[in-house]
């Protein structure tokens, strides 16, 4: 028997942040993260034990009508959890796999697609990713240029219990060259 993975959820949607942003997906919701941001929307507390056979079983029932070519590794931190055999197994279903991670582990090399989300007081081990996405806290974000490089760099605002400095950040992207704004769309159009 393979390696077993706590799964939170799986769930069918449009990828609500970053470049990708829009686009039918098929996200793996790991339960389980090395660092505890206030503002994450995971229940570390609830999962089902799930092998990559019945992950990607699940990830083929949702996408019933094979609309969505990208499977989303997300958490919590997904890559305590995931590793080449699983996606391995997606890719020989014929998915795409991008991993949303904090950076503080490198990521199989099989992955099609890494957003890092780096977290002020974590050590980044990732060292290049497709994009990176900063959560605008209103500290610079330039000191992550030093530790990671990447294609894309997106500075997303901080949505605390509605308290949300869109407004900041914006200005912020205007001033500093290099950035380019993601919102959660997900949130704004009311879907999951």
């Amino acid at each position: 028997m393979g390696k077993i993975y706590r799964v939170n959820e799986i769930f069918y949607s449009l990828q609500g942040e970053g470049m990708r942003s829009g686009e039918p997906s098929v996200f793996v919701r790991f339960s389980g993260c090395n660092l505890r941001c206030p503002w994450c929307d995971t229940d570390f507390d609830s999962f089902t034990l799930m092998s990559a056979d019945d992950i990607a079983a699940e990830v083929s029932r949702l996408n019933h009508d094979k609309i969505a070519s990208w499977v989303i590794l997300t958490g919590g931190e997904p890559l305590l959890q995931a590793d080449d055999s699983l996606v391995d197994t997606l890719h020989q279903n014929g998915y795409k796999v991008a991993v949303e991670t904090n950076g503080t582990i490198v990521p199989p090399p099989s992955i099609d697609w890494v957003t890092c989300s780096p977290k002020e007081g974590s050590i980044t081990r990732l060292r290049h990713a497709d994009e990176v996405k900063v959560v605008y806290t209103g500290l610079s974000p330039e000191h992550w240029r030093d530790f990671i490089t990447a294609d894309h760099w997106l500075l997303q605002p901080l949505d605390d219990n509605g308290k949300e400095n869109a407004g900041e950040t914006a200005e912020y992207i205007l001033s500093h060259k290099g950035w380019r704004l993601s919102l959660q769309v997900h949130k704004i159009i009311g879907i999951k």
